[in-house]
């Protein structure tokens, strides 16, 4: 696969991620990879975000998730690869 297939990954976000700005910032993120999809917070504190895009674009997200914004305590974050879709025009923050 080269860097300029599209691809699509799920990741869940753990520690604190709620309350931090991390939804907004993450779709500020995204959007700057020129990544499509979108951010949620979890019922359980967690944030979990769809996005797809380039294997470079995503691969920047995941490490951008690593750390988040400035008031965040990223703990860990899953990702998991699935199938890409282009279904999404943008990136938005759901709530």
């Amino acid at each position: 696969m080269t860097s300029t297939e599209k691809k699509r990954i799920r990741l869940l976000i753990h520690g604190r991620v709620q309350g931090v700005f991390f939804r907004a910032s993450a779709q500020a993120e995204a959007s700057r990879l020129n990544v499509t999809g979108w951010v949620r917070n979890l019922p359980d504190g967690g944030v979990e975000v769809l996005a797809e895009g380039k294997q470079r674009s995503l691969e920047a997200l995941i490490e951008w998730c690593r750390h988040g914004p400035p008031y965040a305590n990223v703990t860990r974050v899953e990702v998991f690869n699935a199938p890409y879709t282009g279904e999404f025009d943008s990136f938005q923050s759901c709530f």
